[in-house]
């Protein structure tokens, strides 16, 4: 992990296309802006991991499905070769 120290007003560049700027200072908090891309995804961790969880949850039905096509399939491929 790099580590920067930055005052407010100056900026971190991430490429050419993502700039941070440290906005405010203040009581243990730091405000930042962030310019990026309008189709680079910008979120904060816990909402990056709670879509990410969702998104596991979701896919598990879908494997299930996906298992029971395929031995369907196979078990129908079966029988016409047997046939």
């Amino acid at each position: 992990m790099l580590v920067l120290t930055r005052k407010p007003d100056e900026a971190i560049r991430i490429g050419n296309d993502v700039r941070i700027v440290v906005l405010t200072t203040a009581r243990g908090h730091v405000r930042i802006g962030i310019e990026a891309p309008g189709g680079l995804s910008v979120l904060r961790e816990e909402v990056h991991a709670r879509i990410a969880q969702e998104n596991r949850s979701a896919a598990l039905p879908a494997a299930s499905d996906g298992a029971e096509a395929a031995t369907t399939f196979l078990s129908l491929t079966t029988q016409e070769v047997s046939a």
